[in-house]
C-alpha cells in the first residue's frame, strides 16, 4: 500500500481578483506562503514521506519547498500534476471570458466534461495525464508514503478518478488553498481517507 497526501498549493494574487490560471507561472502572495508554512508544519507531525513530487510551476514548488524543508527533501518536479491548460482564457477573469466565449463559458459551468478549452485541454486529457502520473508514482513508491503538491483542477479530476467517479461531477468538489487530501492506493485501487482539509490554516 502506498500512502498519497495530495495537496493543493497555496494562495497567489490570482486566486484573490480570479483569474484562469492553469499553466501560467504565478508565484505565492504573502498569505500563500505563510498557508505553505503552516500546511508543512502539519505535514510534519503526522506523517514521514519518502519523497515529495509537485507540479513545476512555481507556487506549487514553493508550497512543496515548505513542505520539504521538514524531511530534508529535495522537491521533484512531475509534469503530470501540472495543472489544465487554459489555452486562450489564461489570464483572463470569468467575466473577461464570458464576454467573448459565452457559449463555451456556460458549457464549462454546466457540463465540464464535455468540452476543451478554446486552445487549451479538456479534463479528460488532464485526467489521463494525471492518474498515469499517480500510477508510476505508487508503482515507485510501494508502502511508503508520498507528498504531492498539485492544483485544483488537476486535484479535483484526480480525486474524482481514485473515487470511479465521472468528471461531470468536477465542480461538486472543493480544493481550497493549501488543502490536504489522504488517499491510499494498493493494487491499483484506491481509498479516500480525508478530503480538502483545511483545519491546519485556521489560527
Amino acid at each position: 500500500m502506498t500512502l498519497l497526501v495530495l495537496v493543493r498549493h497555496g494562495q497567489t494574487a490570482w486566486n484573490r481578483q480570479e483569474r484562469f490560471r492553469g499553466q501560467a507561472d504565478i508565484p505565492l502572495d504573502e498569505a500563500g506562503l505563510a498557508q505553505a508554512e503552516r500546511a508543512g508544519r502539519h505535514i510534519a507531525a503526522l506523517w514521514q514521506p519518502a519523497a515529495i513530487y509537485a507540479s513545476p510551476l512555481s507556487r506549487a514548488h514553493q508550497t512543496a519547498a515548505a513542505i520539504a524543508q521538514h524531511f530534508e527533501l529535495h522537491v521533484q518536479p512531475h509534469p503530470g500534476l501540472l495543472d489544465i491548460h487554459y489555452g486562450d482564457w489564461q489570464g483572463l477573469t470569468p467575466t473577461e471570458v464570458a464576454a467573448r466565449w459565452l457559449f463555451e463559458f456556460r458549457q464549462w459551468q454546466d457540463a465540464p466534461a464535455t468540452m476543451r478549452i478554446p486552445g487549451g485541454e479538456s479534463l479528460e486529457v488532464l485526467r489521463e495525464r494525471g492518474m498515469e502520473a499517480v500510477r508510476e508514482l505508487v508503482a515507485r513508491h510501494t508502502g511508503e508514503t508520498i507528498i504531492l503538491v498539485g492544483h485544483t483542477v488537476i486535484n479535483r479530476v484526480l480525486l474524482l478518478s481514485m473515487m470511479g467517479v465521472g468528471l461531470e461531477a468536477f465542480w461538486r468538489l472543493r480544493q481550497d488553498p493549501c488543502a490536504i487530501n489522504v488517499i491510499e492506493a494498493d493494487a491499483g485501487q484506491f481509498v479516500l481517507c480525508l478530503v480538502n482539509q483545511t483545519l491546519h490554516l485556521r489560527d
